[in-house]
């Protein structure tokens, strides 16, 4: 068990400290108390610097307000970084106690086992002569008596025997069972270490591509915040209008039918702002008057973005390298058994490439603004994959743009999926 333990540590990536093994009970609670009360100091510092997020976010849109969300937001991440470290030590020594607890119990029941074959031994001697030979062989009744009497209390002491075995044996298998469910939530936190540093590494480069646009100067940040809500105007128009041969009629057999939980919500704290379709916004000009094809969830950047449902990366890109195209920005989309296909767009990071499997609920990237977002959030969208295609917006659309060039996910109107009637 303790081989297979270390096994278990090793390949998480975390091994217990030697001077660790040495530690009292008493002093790996008192770490165990202090990761604690630094995880509750922590928390209120994350809370603290929500309340600062909410409040920025309120204010106008400059360039120094944007830098300072960042800059806040990095200090929520360094911290939450924190937390997860002092999690993993905390299961690190719960794991140390419950190994500890397993050797003692195995060896009681080594004891215990040992003690038991011991009494059947002798309670096969014993019983080796019958009661009619012994009473002829022996010159005095009264010792006859007191052999059996010694007989049923061996007896006795077997059946206490078995019992404490068998308490032992299921004492172990708990405290085997407690401490795999450690192991597999020390694997759990790990990924939030990694997930959690991607985001770091997200906000440090979101921060220094916003300087390198803007070259630190204002007038050039609201320039860009012109020329983004320009060419989304562009873009979505150009979206709207497919040319004849990607118009498709959807067969409705090969898409599931509309329920909640068949796709999970590929952020962790669920607030849409903008809904799928005709919506007030959309009817105020947005979209082209075509509707809104997808929703945004808000996501301050570096959130880490997971997939909806396993599946296959079918493509990843960045409109942002075509000059002047702001449309998804960095976007990943994965094709799922089911018939659907899911976009997340506007990433400041991507982490996965084409052709990689992923797993329900595994990190794919980083939140953002890129593409023509004026602010951080995530646009999700849901495909019916028979209807979608990837390719350059100029080859679908009766329109030139400056999006022209730009590789991305392209559906007619009824290719479009209300992600709401699946999450």
């Amino acid at each position: 068990m303790m081989r297979t333990l270390a096994t278990a540590l090793l390949i998480t990536g975390i091994l217990i400290p030697a001077l660790a093994l040495s530690q009292s009970a008493e002093e790996i609670q008192q770490e165990i108390e202090g990761h604690n009360d630094q995880i509750e100091q922590l928390n209120k510092e994350i809370a603290a610097y929500e309340k600062q997020l909410t409040e920025v976010g309120t204010k106008k849109q400059t360039l120094q307000n944007t830098l300072t969300q960042l800059d806040i937001q990095r200090k929520k991440i360094t911290a939450s970084i924190s937390i997860t470290k002092a999690k993993i030590r905390t299961l690190e020594l719960e794991i140390q106690t419950l190994s500890k607890n397993i050797r003692g119990k195995e060896g009681l029941i080594k004891g215990q086992e040992s003690g038991l074959a011991e009494n059947l031994r002798r309670l096969n001697e014993t019983e080796t002569q019958t009661l009619a030979v012994s009473i002829l062989s022996s010159e005095d009744v009264t010792s006859i008596w007191s052999d059996m009497d010694r007989s049923y209390e061996l007896q006795r002491a077997i059946q206490e025997n078995i019992e404490e075995l068998s308490a032992q044996k299921a004492s172990l298998t708990e405290t085997k069972t407690a401490t795999e469910s450690k192991q597999a939530e020390l694997v759990k936190q790990q990924r939030n270490l990694i997930a959690e540093q991607g985001s770091l590494d997200a906000t440090r480069k979101a921060q220094s591509e916003l300087l390198a646009q803007t070259k630190a100067q204002e007038s050039n940040f609201q320039a860009l915040l012109k020329e983004k809500q320009a060419a989304k105007a562009s873009f979505e128009a150009a979206l709207a209008d497919l040319k004849v041969k990607l118009q498709y009629t959807i067969d409705p057999s090969k898409i599931p039918r509309a329920g909640k939980g068949i796709l999970r919500s590929p952020v962790d704290n669920v607030k849409v702002t903008q809904y799928f379709g005709d919506t007030d916004f959309a009817r105020s000009g947005a979209y082209a008057g075509k509707g809104h094809n997808g929703i945004d969830l808000r996501a301050s950047i570096g959130t880490p973005i997971k997939a909806a449902l396993t599946g296959t990366v079918i493509s990843t890109g960045n409109t942002d390298a075509v000059r002047g195209c702001y449309s998804y920005g960095k976007w990943v989309m994965i094709r799922h058994g089911n018939g659907l296909s899911t976009l997340y767009a506007h990433l400041s990071q991507v982490s996965v490439g084409q052709g990689e499997s992923v797993a329900t609920g595994q990190v794919v990237g980083y939140s953002g603004a890129t593409g023509y977002a004026t602010g951080p959030h995530l646009h999700f969208g849901v495909y019916a994959t028979q209807a979608v295609q990837i390719l350059q917006l100029g080859e679908a659309t009766n329109r030139a743009t400056a999006c022209s060039n730009a590789v991305m996910p392209v559906a007619p109107l009824p290719g479009y999926l209300n992600p709401m009637d699946y999450l």
